[in-house]
């Protein structure tokens, strides 16, 4: 039986960059993954979808380009073309981290790991079974989809966000059960690919974990280029006829729609399989860690999806990088601030508390926000929808949140990701010098405007 230092079961974004520090510290480590290196966000998540909001990012600039009076006519989409792209990317992606494990010698077995209480591993594979024993383990699981049970399920064509990616053509009409970031994700890009996309919200509202003005903002604009959206909504079945999908859903009354294919997107759940062994304990469906990512057996690490918290594929990273520390004996820094990004259109991109959050943990909340409706840079290039908020206690000044929408702000978050890691104030926010004409002054704007000393707003 093969000795390891290290054993992380799982090679998504966590599991990998948690192997590629440990090999680099000295470690003996094996990577073990049952399904694909890169996990879902590689596979079937992050990466698909960026890659054909890029695809629907420039169609729509082309059926836009008339008002930057440059004409385009007989605009077409190669759509099996677009979806051979996408796997292109996955596939130089997905070389490129077989390259970084070879680099590091890190032992890479293809099966599914189960782990007993003592740390050994049983890999089982198509090829054959095999075991390894390690010092520790890390947990990295992720996640698989949710399917709830709806009457008729069984009888419609329904995708989820691991299958959606492989459509074979464009859909004429296309239902999105929920309204989380995955599904409208989605709907920003089959929208701009010509579909009438309906979505179906049982919350009150999209985004439900989101800045409130962010979500009631962007709804508006999804439904301003033509995005039908139904909040505070159930769906009650589903019915196959003839040649179409039905959906039959509740909000106030009972109403029913057609679409050609269903996509079933109401949030992922842990995957724990393989661990029944280590009789871990839980809180709730995740696996209960504490700061450290240790479970409740010290010789066990998890991270990632399986836990919980944000759901996101840098948490999932950085968490693998602070279980690794701690087996190191490196102390981390407790001041982890996550930004949160949204890849709509206009993209969402945020970080810390949200408003509602900042007021129900007690701070003296001052909040300020400002349009980027008169921002150069945004209207010089067509993209001015959107605005700054920041969040902030009173007393000190201190930024507790920032909330972005508007184009490129995915990009701009990590300014105010830095400015809340270092624990600073809108003060020091303000006397900075942003270059003009950007996006991201409007930044500084929110900043001046919060401390009444704005110039182009107050």
């Amino acid at each position: 039986m093969k000795q390891f230092d290290v054993a992380i079961v799982g090679g998504g974004p966590g599991g990998y960059v948690a192997a590629i520090r440990a090999a680099d510290a000295g470690l003996n480590v094996a990577l073990i993954e049952g399904n694909e290196l890169g996990g879902t966000c590689l596979n079937r998540g992050c990466i698909p979808s960026k890659t054909l909001l890029k695809n629907a990012e420039v169609l729509n600039q082309i059926n836009n380009s008339a008002s930057l009076s440059i004409h385009v006519e007989n605009v077409s989409v190669d759509f099996p073309a677009v979806i051979n792209r996408k796997n292109k990317v996955i596939q130089q992606l997905k070389n490129g981290i077989k390259g970084l494990l070879r680099q590091h010698k890190i032992t890479v077995y293809d099966g599914y790991g189960y782990v007993s209480s003592d740390c050994k591993v049983t890999v089982k594979g198509e090829k054959a079974n095999e075991e390894l024993q390690a010092d520790k383990i890390i947990v990295a699981t992720g996640s698989e989809v949710v399917m709830p049970p709806i009457p008729g399920a069984e009888e419609v064509t329904i995708h989820t966000s691991d299958t959606i990616f492989d459509v074979k053509e464009i859909p004429n009409r296309l239902v999105i059960v929920g309204g989380g970031v995955i599904g409208l994700e989605i709907a920003c890009i089959f929208n701009s690919l010509g579909t009438k996309v309906t979505i179906i919200e049982m919350a009150e509202r999209i985004l439900q974990a989101e800045d409130k003005d962010a979500s009631a903002f962007l709804e508006q604009q999804l439904k301003n280029d033509g995005i039908a959206i139904h909040t505070g909504a159930q769906v009650k079945a589903f019915k196959k006829t003839a040649d179409e999908n039905r959906v039959t859903f509740v909000q106030g009354e009972e109403q029913e729609i057609a679409s050609d294919i269903i996509l079933m997107s109401v949030g992922r759940q842990p995957n724990v399989k393989g661990l029944d062994d280590l009789a871990l304990q839980f809180d709730g469906p995740f696996i209960k860690v504490d700061k450290n990512l240790q479970t409740s057996n010290r010789r066990v690490y998890a991270i990632g999806d399986v836990i919980g918290g944000y759901q996101l594929a840098h948490a999932a990273s950085s968490e693998g990088l602070r279980a690794v520390n701690h087996i190191l004996g490196i102390k981390n820094k407790n001041n982890q601030m996550i930004p949160r990004c949204v890849y709509t259109f206009p993209e969402i991109a945020s970080v810390g508390l949200t408003e509602s959050e900042a007021r129900k943990s007690g701070y003296k909340v001052k909040v300020k926000k400002v349009d980027l409706a008169a921002n150069g840079k945004a209207i010089s290039a067509l993209e001015n929808r959107g605005f700054m908020k920041i969040i902030a206690d009173e007393t000190y000044n201190e930024i507790l949140g920032v909330v972005m929408v508007g184009s490129h702000v995915t990009e701009i978050i990590s300014q105010a990701t830095a400015f809340m890691h270092l624990e600073g104030t809108v003060d020091e926010l303000e006397s900075m010098v942003f270059p003009h004409p950007t996006i991201s002054e409007a930044l500084f704007e929110a900043a001046s405007a919060y401390l009444e000393k704005g110039i182009h707003y107050r």
